[in-house]
Parts: C-alpha cells; structure tokens; sequence
C-alpha cells in the first residue's frame, strides 16, 4: 500500500489516560487526523494512585496554555520533608513553577480531553484492542467495540499508551522485564481532624513507612506500608490498618476519617527494552512502571508523549529530512529517562523501607548528604522535578542542544507563551536571522520567530516544540 492512500486514521492512540490525551491533543491541535481508543466507559471514574504534578510538567502544560488553570485544582508545596530530617526546598528550582502541585490525576484528565477534544480527537470508549498488524505503510488494528462486534481500523503509526496491562506490548510480544519492588500498599484520601506539622511529609520507622500530602481542598492523600502486613492486593483493607501505618511512621494519625477512597496495590519495577517497534509505539505505563516514591509515574508519562508527539507530527507533515531516525530518537531519549526514573525511585523506597542497623545508617547518611551537599540535592531535585533531565545533542550540535530551555522572556513574550503554536521557535538577535541546519526536522515556514530581548545576546537559539533546544548558532 503506497503512503498516499486512504487510512482511517493518521494516528492511533490506545488508552486514554494522561499520556494518550497529550499525545492525541498534540496531533491533533498540529492538524493531525487521530482516533484515541479506551477499554473503559466514557466518564467512569478512574481513582488512581498519581497526585503530584512536578515542575518539568508544569512548564510542558504552561506550553498548552494548561498550567494556570490546572493550578488552581489543588495546592503548591514549596518544601518536602522526608525522613524527619532531610528538608527539600523546592523554589530553588530554576523555573516559574519551582514547587510540586498536589492534584488528583482526574483534574490532570479533565483538561487534556477537554483540549483533545476542542482540537478534534475522535473518541472510541469501550473499544479495546484484540490484534494489530503491521507492514511497510500502515498498522492495523483488531478491535471489540463497546457492543462486542469486531472493529478494524488502518493508521500510519499506532501508540500504546494503555498501562501497565498494554494490550499494545502483549501483542507485540515484547517481553517487560522486572519484578515486584513493594508489595500491600494502602492508599486513602482522607479527613484530618489535626493539621500536620509539615505540609508534605515522609518518613520511616523501619517496620512502616508512611508519606502524607494535602489536595488543598481538605482532603488528604496518605499511603502506607507494613513490613508486619504483607497480604495480596486482593485483601480488604479498612481505615484502622491505614491509621495504625500512619501512627507508626509519622507518630500520629492526626484523626484521619471519612475516607473518600481506599486501595491496596503493589508496586512493579518494569521496564520494555524497545519503546518503538515498526510504526508501533509505547509510552507511559505501558513502557514503564515503577515504585510510588517521588511522584514521577504520570509525570514520566506526560513527558513521553511531550517527547514523542511533535516527531510524529514532524514525519507526517513531510518536514523531517530523515524520518526514520528522527523516529528512532524516541527510543534513544526517552529510555535513558525511563531506566533513570526506575533506579531514583527505587531507591527512595528502599530508603523508606529500610529496617536494619546498616541500611537505617545508609539513610541517615544520603539525608545529611542531600541536606548539606548543595549540588547533590539540586541534581537530586533536578531528576525528581525533570527539570535537570537532558539529552544527547543531535549529531554537529554543541551544548546547550539537548537540554531544557528555560522560560525565556522575549520581545514577543515569555518562551512558553510562543510554545503554545506547538512548532519550533528560533530566537536569534534583532535583524540577524540565522541560517539553519539542513538537518532541522522543521519547515521554516512553521517557524514560530522571536527575539531576545537583550542587544548583547548574539547568539540564535532553535527551540523544539517540546521545550528542548535543538540548536545554537556558533
């Protein structure tokens, strides 16, 4: 089949979560025919274990015009405390949101299908995926529809963005090596009669460990741990197992009641050797899993598909002089990342887990390390926030290429503010455009242009559409 002809779709997102609405809201808000396919029923309720939103992801949503409203669904915590002793100051972070955003996943939902949607997404719930098929030119996908009958649809590329359980890697058969890291997580929000000292707070007591944050609307995530509580996610749990966790790691339940939502669960370290398989690709849970600790799972997936959505758009359009290893640098940028993500949060719960003499010294050593040594709490700050999260330059290009841009302020208006066109922004001095590289996956006819404000600055800066510069002139 030649790549003229007709497909049902350009793009095929599976799974409606986080990472599949930011995709198809990308493709589509840059002209992109997609179709997104969800398993489950429009409108039910998807409680689940994300909350925070951290900085990185804040600016990528600032760059959707998103942040500002998603803001004001929740509360911003300047600081986290964790171990009792080891105090985080988060508003040392170099960007507009240098703090962490408490908000249930379901506000994060809301506004990515409410712009997936405005920007003409096609949406398919209670369709799952059976099968899918590829050649050359198209994917194909075997699909049951919310009446059981057989669905087919044709698409120029495919994306599994559907958990943990990716029908999209069962079947392409990629294996998703790994194992279980914690098991018998309880999970709850909940009321508090007392308020917490700290607004965010971990710690461990070495048979328990417990974290605890406020939605800033009354309402509490807390989630805990019992070494002495070890039983299938199948087991009931009640809100007296939760307050007995908390009064051991945090000393007090601070009168928790009325909980709204209460869950056990286990927690996988897993990660897919290949993000891109053919014109199929996997993002968010469906590419990795890891413990809770630090917040990052939603956010790593946000990330994904900030990375991966603008590199479709560009091959699709005709506008990348080499598709296939702009395609390929899905893989290569974003599996670091994953396998990065996978290693920080692991350790941070096996710190919290810690239970001997020599592992509860171990952590008592990282927290006065990271409390005292400037530089290693501000990459520890860095990779937890993904702001210090970088790339390799693409080949001929030097530093600053591959890591993030800051939120610039320019003659026509802050950096992020001109991101919201979802094209590459070329920031060069007043009256000198530069020449750019043959190798820039972007038409200069999309080029959204701006200029530094400062007369001294003599340098052009290309900007990809996700916030990552590309190149800098010599």
């Amino acid at each position: 089949m030649s790549t003229t002809e007709k497909t049902d779709t350009q793009v095929l997102v599976v799974g409606a979560g986080p990472t599949g609405l930011l995709l198809a809201g990308d493709l589509a808000t840059a002209g992109i025919d997609v179709t997104l396919v969800e398993r489950r029923p429009h409108g039910l309720a998807n409680m689940t274990r994300a909350f925070g939103v951290h900085a990185r992801t804040l600016e990528q949503l600032d760059a959707r015009g998103l942040a500002d409203e998603l803001l004001a669904t929740g509360t911003t915590l300047d600081s986290a405390r964790l171990f009792g002793r080891l105090d985080l100051d988060l508003t040392r972070l170099p960007s507009r949101f240098n703090h962490l955003l408490v908000t249930p996943q379901y506000e994060v939902e809301r506004l990515l299908e409410h712009r997936a949607t405005t920007a003409g997404v096609t949406f398919r719930y209670g369709t799952e995926l059976r099968a899918l098929h590829q050649d050359a030119d198209t994917v194909t996908a075997e699909l049951t529809g919310p009446d059981g009958a057989p669905l087919t649809l044709t698409a120029r590329h495919l994306v599994g963005t559907d958990g943990v359980r990716s029908a999209v890697r069962t079947a392409l058969d990629l294996p998703f090596p790994g194992g279980s890291v914690i098991r018998s997580i309880v999970l709850a929000d909940v009321r508090l009669t007392e308020e917490p000292a700290d607004a965010f707070s971990v710690n461990g007591s070495g048979d328990s460990f417990a974290f605890l944050a406020p939605f800033g609307d009354g309402w509490y995530r807390v989630m805990g741990w019992s070494r002495n509580r070890q039983v299938p996610d199948t087991e009931p749990v009640d809100l007296d197992e939760i307050r007995e966790i908390t009064r051991r790691a945090l000393g007090t339940d601070l009168g928790m009641h009325d909980p709204r939502w209460i869950s056990r669960f286990h927690s996988d370290e897993r990660q897919v050797p290949f993000y891109r398989v053919g014109r199929v690709f996997l993002a968010g849970d469906a590419a990795h899993v890891h413990s809770p600790a630090g917040g990052q799972g939603m956010n790593t997936g946000l990330q994904d598909a900030a990375n991966l959505s603008w590199k479709l758009t560009a091959v699709l359009r005709g506008d990348a002089p080499d598709p296939e290893a702009l395609l390929d640098s899905y893989q290569s940028e974003r599996h670091p990342v994953g396998a990065a993500v996978l290693r920080t949060s692991g350790a941070l719960v096996r710190l919290a887990m810690a239970h001997t003499p020599l592992t509860r010294a171990t952590r008592s050593l990282a927290a006065r390390l990271l409390g005292t040594v400037r530089p290693a709490a501000t990459r520890a700050m860095g990779m937890i926030s993904g702001i210090g999260i970088a790339y390799a330059p693409p080949a001929g290009a030097r530093r600053p290429a591959g890591r993030r841009a800051p939120d610039a302020r320019l003659r026509e208006g802050r950096l992020y503010e001109l991101l919201r066109e979802g094209e590459f922004v070329l920031i060069a001095p007043e009256g000198r455009p530069p020449a750019l590289p043959d190798t820039a996956p972007v038409s200069p006819e999309r080029l959204v242009r701006a200029t530094w404000t400062d007369p001294a600055r003599r340098t052009s800066v290309l900007v990809r559409p996700d916030g990552y510069v590309q190149w800098v002139s010599g």
